[in-house]
């Protein structure tokens, strides 16, 4: 898989199976739950040993937006293959659980019928589809849905009415015990989002959250200067409800919780040339990096031996030093 090209979901899941091939010891082929038409949900486990906690990354639940399981892929790789030691010791500290795409039938369809289409692709009379990011059964229905078949925000007909959301939260409510970091990947406004989408009110461990996050954002601002907003849904973009960091994080309590919004600001939206895959893909990965830093600093990550140092202060020390 190269870095500048958008990939089927044939070619994803043939390349996961290679990539299991070629590393055997640490990596393994994953199925998260099965779609309306019957696609496998797959993904790959990464995991240098038993015993660990888990980052569970849910990518691509959104058919058209194709850089999140692009930017997906380029984390699978760097786990597996990069020679820096501390995306080295990220790979060894953690049991890493990875799904691309969560929406197969609907990534399907954008490769062959229609780019911008959003939603699965379960047929409801003459429309076709939920949108799987309003489908959770938290606040289903509340704010920013809808219950308009033809809507883009359809809800569904009930909370986890859909074979795809309902499948892969039994399949993440069997790890709960043990996630620690729960990543869901969508795009774009370039956006890091906590829960809640239904009030801004700051619940839950919200300032720890922020603060991890708002240092998480700026190293992936080091290498190409690309800005990020943090906040939860409700205030940094808008009220939505029935979405999957919600539910994860009220029915499943897991510690630290985001969506990442993706490149870009509305110059290409969805429509996100190739040649930002690569980019995109480096400074999320820097974000990770420095997400799992800061959330050992307030106590939470603390499995594994630890990344060594924060990419912000190597990103400080290395300016001072050209600088002065």
């Amino acid at each position: 898989m190269t870095w500048d090209a958008y990939y089927e979901l044939d070619d994803i899941y043939a390349w996961i199976d290679d990539l299991v091939a070629t590393y055997p010891t640490v990596a393994s082929t994953i199925e998260g739950g099965t779609s309306h038409e019957g696609r496998t949900i797959k993904g790959i486990k990464i995991s240098h040993g038993s015993g660990k906690k888990i980052i569970f990354i849910e990518s691509g639940i959104h058919a058209r937006e194709w850089i999140t399981p692009a930017v997906t892929n380029y984390i699978i790789n760097e786990l597996l293959s990069s020679t820096d030691e501390e995306t080295q010791a990220a790979a060894r500290d953690f049991d890493w659980y990875i799904f691309p795409v969560t929406n197969p039938d609907g990534y399907i369809w954008t490769h062959t019928e229609f780019r911008l289409w959003r939603k699965n692709r379960r047929p409801f009379g003459d429309e076709v589809g939920v949108d799987l990011n309003r489908n959770w059964n938290n606040n289903w229905l509340g704010v920013g849905s809808s219950n308009v078949t033809s809507s883009n925000t359809y809800a569904g007909p009930g909370p986890f009415s859909e074979a795809e959301t309902r499948t892969l939260s039994e399949y993440i409510s069997s790890l709960a015990d043990d996630i620690e970091l729960y990543l869901s990947m969508h795009s774009s406004g370039q956006l890091l989002l906590l829960p809640f989408g239904n009030t801004t009110e700051p619940l839950a461990n919200y300032y720890d959250a922020m603060k991890i996050g708002r240092r998480a954002m700026g190293a992936l601002s080091v290498r190409y200067g690309t800005p990020y907003t943090t906040g939860n849904i409700a205030e940094a973009i808008y009220l939505a409800t029935g979405t999957s960091i919600d539910w994860v994080k009220e029915a499943l309590k897991i510690p630290l919780v985001y969506c990442y919004e993706l490149r870009d600001r509305g110059t290409y939206g969805h429509l996100l040339p190739a040649d930002q895959i690569l980019p995109s893909g480096e400074e999320t990965m820097d974000s990770i990096l420095e997400m799992i830093h800061q959330a050992r600093r307030l106590d939470y990550m603390n499995s594994g031996s630890g990344l060594h140092a924060s990419l912000l202060t190597i990103a400080f020390v290395f300016v001072n030093y050209v600088m002065f």
